[in-house]
């Protein structure tokens, strides 16, 4: 019976707590996230799925389906014409996009969506992150966007990706 008892003692003023040697690795286990399966290309899909999808839901399927309307009133930072400008983030927000997410030629996807995130961050935003007096402009999901396709760019796009396959 004492081999049960005593792997652990809590003192909490006059009460003892006496845990067994079960319950201390269970509790190990939840603490040290054991349960999850360590998997590095599980990670890449995982983020790949989030940076893409969100990417595409939120301004690619708009680019897509808004395009026309969307026209005379894009930002043009690079004075290119708002059309040109248009299709650049079109490109970027919606084939780009989906190409991260399947991961299909994933590190040159990365590389364009960051170019074109980026200077929207710095030509139309002005590298706002917060926004004017804390107000928001969106600049923290911009830079959680780069970063995340910076990760992706020197990770690659993990074993779960059509890149892979085709590489064998």
């Amino acid at each position: 019976m004492k081999e049960l008892f005593l792997t652990c003692r809590v003192r909490r003023g006059n009460c003892s707590i006496y845990l067994l040697r079960s319950e201390i690795r269970m509790f190990r286990h939840i603490i040290k996230f054991d349960f999850l399966p360590f998997n590095t290309d599980v990670g890449m899909l995982t983020l790949r799925m989030i940076v893409g999808l969100s990417l595409f839901i939120k301004h690619g399927w708009e680019k897509i389906f808004t395009f026309s309307s969307m026209v005379p009133t894009f930002s043009d930072p690079l004075h290119l014409g708002h059309t040109t400008s248009l299709i650049f983030a079109l490109i970027s927000d919606g084939i780009c996009s989906l190409l991260i997410v399947f991961g299909f030629a994933t590190r040159w996807a990365c590389m364009y969506c960051f170019c074109t995130i980026f200077v929207a961050w710095s030509l139309r935003h002005h590298f706002m992150f917060l926004g004017a007096h804390g107000t928001g402009d969106h600049g923290e999901l911009i830079v959680l966007y780069l970063a995340a396709l910076i990760a992706i760019f020197i990770v690659g796009p993990g074993r779960y990706s059509i890149d892979r396959s085709l590489n064998g």
